[in-house]
């Protein structure tokens, strides 16, 4: 499944994906991101017509059309290129960042062999990630065994017959509404969110039962060896239901909903620091109550004495 990420370029935006086990980039964030271009669209449209007449190559057989997720939030098809691809382009751009946006563009690659050399790399720099926003280590155990399972997952529907970008959207819809009643827009609106990522501001039983859903689904793709978006598509109602049905048994105990409208659009570690600072305010007002009665009663004991 094709994931847009985001990096970062002296402050601009570059959209990436995975493809084929390579990060892939989309074209016009580059030359935004060196041109400062106002029109990044009729930029790459005009030094393509450009490149054909001077050197006769045509850029456009070095990209693919992949689908990055637009500022609307919508899934399109973008014009990227692997990093090869993208050190050909920018050698027609003329920009006094082009020389430091190679050697970006290098480091971000060796990052990612690094990754498919070690896998557990990617898991590590995920884990720093999430400490240094904030998270509690027991919460990124649970995200962590998380994102596993989803992997695993997204793999089985690969191979099993989903191939489009909606696809996985209706299958992760399906589990979702089994296992919590609303869809993942649905639940990202609930939690006051607009791109961040849902599961990044679960709590633990959210994350729990969303595990329980996929980790389901993927057993019984398995056991039935499912094929076809038709039957993944039961298999996924199937396994979420099997977390929907523990869900309900555990908010008849604990007596409220799992589904919270909390997110962590504050870190746990502001969080925290709010509470601290409310418990000593609570604390510094508790002290001053008691003072002002000691010192009315002292003013009054120097009344008595002055008549």
């Amino acid at each position: 499944m094709k994931t847009t990420k985001i990096s970062l370029f002296k402050g601009k935006k570059i959209r990436k994906t995975l493809f084929q086990n390579e990060w892939w980039f989309s074209v016009v964030d580059v030359i935004e991101a060196l041109t400062d271009s106002t029109n990044a669209n009729d930029y790459w449209y005009r030094m393509k017509v450009r490149v054909k007449g001077e050197d006769g190559i045509e850029l456009s057989t070095i990209c693919r059309q992949l689908k990055l997720e637009a500022p609307d939030g919508k899934m399109r098809e973008t014009d990227c290129a692997d990093t090869e691809g993208i050190f050909r382009i920018i050698q027609s751009i003329p920009s006094p960042k082009a020389e430091p946006f190679k050697r970006w563009l290098a480091k971000i690659g060796f990052e990612r062999v690094q990754e498919i050399e070690n896998p557990e790399l990617a898991t590590k720099r995920t884990r720093i990630l999430y400490k240094l926003k904030g998270y509690p280590e027991e919460w990124i155990e649970k995200r962590m065994r998380g994102i596993t399972i989803r992997e695993e997952l997204t793999e089985q529907w690969q191979k099993r017959g989903a191939k489009e970008q909606k696809d996985y959207e209706i299958l992760t819809a399906e589990i979702s509404k089994a296992s919590f009643g609303i869809t993942p827009s649905e639940y990202k609106k609930l939690k006051g969110l607009e791109r961040q990522n849902l599961r990044d501001h679960m709590d633990d039983f959210e994350l729990i039962f969303t595990m329980l859903g996929e980790r389901s689904t993927t057993e019984i793709h398995k056991i039935e060896d499912s094929k076809g978006v038709p039957k993944l598509k039961q298999d996924a109602r199937r396994g979420g239901n099997i977390a929907g049905v523990a869900r309900k048994e555990l908010e008849k105990e604990i007596g409220r909903s799992v589904v919270s409208k909390r997110n962590y659009l504050k870190t746990p570690e502001v969080k925290k620091l709010e509470g601290d600072i409310r418990k000593r305010r609570k604390a510094r007002n508790s002290m001053i109550k008691p003072m002002n009665k000691i010192a009315k009663a002292l003013e009054v004991g120097a009344d008595d004495l002055m008549k």
